[in-house]
């Protein structure tokens, strides 16, 4: 633990943010998954919307710091060849 009192104040902002970025990242995941989810039953309406979603949450994570710009490109690249695949 630490004694100073900046440093403590920086533990606190710390543990924050951690929680901020983990919530951001489990919402980011889920929404992934629902679209994998959908595009699996291949109903292509449900997926559409499924898949915005996704891409705005990958979008939004990259606005956020959590995910590089490289990362997202790659991350909605897939999203977006496993939608054009569903008939």
């Amino acid at each position: 633990m630490p004694n100073i009192k900046s440093a403590k104040k920086r533990v606190l902002i710390a543990e924050a943010r951690n929680a901020r970025n983990k919530a951001a990242k489990s919402d980011l995941k889920t929404a992934i998954k629902k679209f994998e989810a959908v595009a699996a039953e291949g109903n292509r309406t449900e997926a559409e919307g499924a898949y915005k979603v996704a891409v705005k949450k990958v979008d939004q994570a990259v606005a956020k710091g959590i995910l590089h710009k490289n990362t997202a490109a790659h991350r909605k690249s897939a999203l977006t060849l496993k939608f054009n695949k569903i008939g």
